[in-house]
């Protein structure tokens, strides 16, 4: 018995070692890259190298990681897991869950000290949390010291966008970026285009049918298009909605507007990556110690500027299909694809690359192969001042919990930089849409497929793409966006039930200001902790310069044609 079984451990190891690529054959199917063939060796070759003393160390063991469920991190477990077991010979699994499950294990973890994953994926929106938890290991440091020998010498992080996004208030890199991702305006440019639909917009709002620089023109688009027929290229008529949103009861529902929907429309302050002292969730931040977002507080979360932004998010309702009130971020995503959707204010890009969106005989693909739609800038909301940010923009983060020590550590860190090395980025972008490193948006072959983005690569190149930033430093526990999803879902169910927008927007947010108020006073962190501002009114507040800002009037509605808008970027 016990030589069948060692009889069959054997062929087991066998038929792996026959199934294994070399690594010359690894550097061959990661083409095109960032590298040459020979560079690429080169790079293999030393994560061969300095494995070797470790695989021995893990004999038997396996590295766990967990990431959301979006096409770049399939790749990662399918194909990069495997790669690197070949190459180095150290196990990993690759596990892909939910962005709520994936926030609600590290945090188990950084308050537990238990390991569940060896190394995360996780959003960057939560650098606040991480840098006063204190609870994740400070790649700066470990790169210099226990990890420098562990440290890919061809890492480059010159090479990577937005590395700041990881990083705390010193600079210290406390996340690794592996994919980044924005919230941009997407619409029909074949439809936008049509002579008589741009026509019919001049008579009926006179001025141009445009990509919408704000709020006020998304919203006459969104009324133009809604029930209008409209043609798809491959031949169906549709009846066109103005509008796609979601509003699910969901931690998405939440995600909704944490991800910048307050200062899209201009709740917070000027300033870049973040306002100053307010920031895109309503929060005043004063020395790095948030102080409240209650406006009596001198926050801005039930600011007039905040209840506008939930105000415009109802009212928009009305132009979206019905099934939005069933769709989540992950099914909204591919949404637009079926081709009856004329423009969306808030597209993850993360989504674009479904086949829908680019297979031909696809609506919204053209004869000749290339996507019918495009990606342009955000349109801001009536409260937005030039110097703010503009819109949303975040990266899914390699991140250590500091409760994985030595031999795992170090095996994690490998993983996180071989995933995210110049060898695979390119074909990783390829598959899943979400660049991090310049050397992969700036290569010739996308220069050759550039069409296939439709504006993607022309956004990740312009000056203008540092306005799109995540949430930053100034939120202390990530935990506090249950309170935005607990009260939008009442307020969502009041709205159903009739009940008036403007008071309803106001009561919700006074109610989410609140609650999160009350929820920052119980956190008791390692560093930069909560202390509460004294209440105040709300006149006092509203009459002091910046955020919370007073009410506004409507503002005039304003397009740009979108070939010269690329102009502008290029």
């Amino acid at each position: 018995m016990r030589n069948g079984l060692w009889l069959m451990v054997l062929v087991i190891c066998m038929c792996t070692h026959l199934n294994a690529k070399t690594l010359e054959e690894w550097a061959k199917t990661f083409e095109p890259s960032a590298l040459s063939y020979e560079e690429r060796v080169k790079e293999l070759e030393w994560f061969r190298d300095v494995s070797k003393v470790l695989a021995k160390k893990l004999d038997g063991k396996t590295i766990r990681s967990a990431a959301e469920h979006i096409k770049t991190h399939f790749y990662e477990r399918d194909v990069l897991s495997e790669a690197f077991f070949d190459i180095t010979g150290i196990r990993v699994k690759h596990n892909i869950i939910g962005e709520g499950p994936v926030v609600k294990e590290i945090m188990t973890q950084l308050r537990t000290g238990r390991v569940i994953e060896h190394i995360y994926v996780n959003d960057a929106d939560l650098i606040g949390t991480h840098l006063r938890y204190q609870g994740v290991v400070n790649l700066s440091e470990y790169m210099k010291g226990e990890g420098k020998k562990y440290t890919n010498p061809y890492l480059d992080l010159n090479d990577w966008l937005n590395l700041e996004f990881g990083q705390d208030y010193s600079g210290n890199q406390l996340q690794l970026p592996d994919q980044q991702f924005s919230n941009l305006y997407w619409f029909r440019y074949d439809w936008f285009t049509d002579p008589k639909n741009k026509a019919d917009f001049k008579d009926q709002f006179g001025y141009e049918l445009g990509v919408p620089i704000n709020w006020a023109a998304y919203e006459d688009i969104a009324k133009f298009f809604t029930g209008r027929k409209q043609k798809n290229p491959d031949g169906s008529t549709v009846t066109a909605y103005g509008h796609l949103d979601y509003l699910k009861p969901s931690p998405s529902l939440g995600w909704r507007f944490t991800d910048a929907w307050l200062s899209i429309a201009g709740v917070g302050d000027k300033g870049l990556p973040n306002g100053i002292p307010v920031d895109e969730w309503g929060i005043r931040v004063e020395n790095k110690v948030p102080v409240g977002s209650m406006v009596e507080r001198g926050g801005a979360m039930n600011s007039p500027a905040a209840v506008y932004a939930l105000s415009k998010f109802m009212e928009w309702l009305k132009f979206a299909p019905p099934e939005a009130k069933d769709l989540e971020w992950h099914t909204a995503g591919p949404r637009a694809a079926k081709g009856d959707v004329a423009q969306r204010i808030f597209q993850y890009i993360t989504w674009l690359s479904t086949d829908a969106f680019h297979q031909k005989g696809s609506p919204v693909v053209g004869q000749d192969g290339n996507p019918v739609w495009r990606v342009a800038p955000t349109p801001h909301g009536r409260y937005w001042d030039e110097g703010m940010k503009v819109g949303y923009q975040d990266a899914g983060s390699w991140t250590i919990p500091k409760s994985v020590r030595d031999s795992y550590r170090a095996a994690a860190w490998l993983w996180a930089q071989f995933a995210s090395s110049k060898t695979v980025s390119l074909k990783k972008f390829l598959v899943g849409g979400t660049p991090v490193r310049k050397s992969t948006i700036n290569h010739p072959h996308i220069d050759k497929n550039i069409k296939k983005w439709a504006g993607l690569i022309e956004f990740y190149r312009s000056p203008t793409e540092k306005k799109w930033t995540d949430s930053g430093p100034n939120v202390p526990d990530y935990a506090l966006s249950v309170t935005w999803v607990a009260n939008l879902e009442k307020g969502l169910k009041a709205f159903h039930n009739g009940a008036s927008i403007p008071e309803l927007a106001q009561k919700t947010m006074d109610q989410m200001a609140r609650d999160q108020d009350e929820m920052m006073a119980t956190l008791k962190l390692r560093k930069y902790s909560p202390k509460l501002n004294p209440i105040k009114s709300k006149d006092y507040w509203l009459k002091q310069p910046g955020s919370p800002k007073p009410e506004r009037p409507p503002e005039k509605p304003e397009t740009i044609a979108y070939d010269q808008l690329i102009k502008q970027w290029q």
